[in-house]
């Protein structure tokens, strides 16, 4: 079994919030220093050092800091729901209670962080099911199946976003799409989603780029591939999503 759907990132100091999106896997996070916040529909989550944060996949979400002050610090490690099912013998969980305070799981974490580096997918394997097998006992069994998120009355606008994703893309052409005036369609995209449509689309461009980012990518050639402005716009909107710069996530590839 490849492992090479399954990475993490270490973000050593938070700067930045991050506006509502979703991933579309498991994404759990290890706190080392500060409190992190974590925004979801109905509540939000404050997870202090030493305690682990997840979501679940296509769970919309936002981090904003706490305050211009605070220093944060962690790691995440993102692992599809494929290999948490392949792994639990095919069983989908899902985490209503979604912190954990435990040293036995955050030791068990950084043991699959150390065998993330070193690619070698018997050792990955070892550490991730002695993981996962223990993150179940804070799970329950979740019966349906995790899917891309679909948004009522705008099936087609997804289609036609993720079709034209190397696309420049404007209000104007997406509301045409939807057969409604722009600012009726940017009110009901919101209500429907937690999102505005054009952070919905910088969102969608910025997950399918870092898709094509390795240790030898152009990260120029990719950020004009996507249809940013330049290189700076690219890694700013990059950063926004993913917590570090697309240089800094490509030097931790090597």
């Amino acid at each position: 079994m490849s492992f090479n759907n399954v990475e993490y990132i270490t973000i050593e100091n938070q700067t930045t919030s991050f506006p509502k999106h979703f991933h579309n896997t498991f994404c759990i996070s290890l706190i080392h220093e500060g409190v992190e916040q974590i925004d979801f529909e109905d509540n939000s989550l404050f997870t202090e050092s030493g305690s682990i944060s997840i979501t679940n996949p296509f769970e919309i979400h936002a981090n904003p800091l706490i305050d211009n002050n605070s220093y944060l610090k962690f790691d995440t490690i993102y692992i599809p729901n494929e290999v948490v099912k392949t792994i639990l013998g095919g069983k989908s969980i899902k985490f209503s209670n979604r912190q954990i305070t435990s040293n036995k799981v955050n030791k068990l974490f950084l043991k699959v962080k150390d065998a993330l580096d070193t690619k070698d997918d018997v050792i990955i394997q070892h550490h991730l099911s002695k993981f996962l097998e223990l993150l179940r006992s804070y799970s329950e069994e979740y019966k349906k199946e995790y899917s891309e998120i679909k948004y009522q009355n705008f099936n087609q606008i997804n289609e036609y976003i993720e079709s034209h994703i190397y696309d420049k893309f404007s209000l104007d052409n997406l509301s045409k799409l939807a057969n409604i005036n722009k600012f009726g369609f940017v009110k009901k995209f919101k209500a429907s989603t937690g999102m505005t449509p054009m952070n919905y689309v910088l969102m969608r461009k910025i997950f399918s780029s870092k898709k094509l980012i390795n240790s030898t990518s152009e990260l120029t050639t990719i950020a004009y591939l996507y249809n940013f402005t330049d290189m700076s716009h690219y890694s700013k909107t990059f950063k926004r999503f993913v917590g570090i710069s697309p240089l800094k996530y490509q030097e931790s590839l090597v």
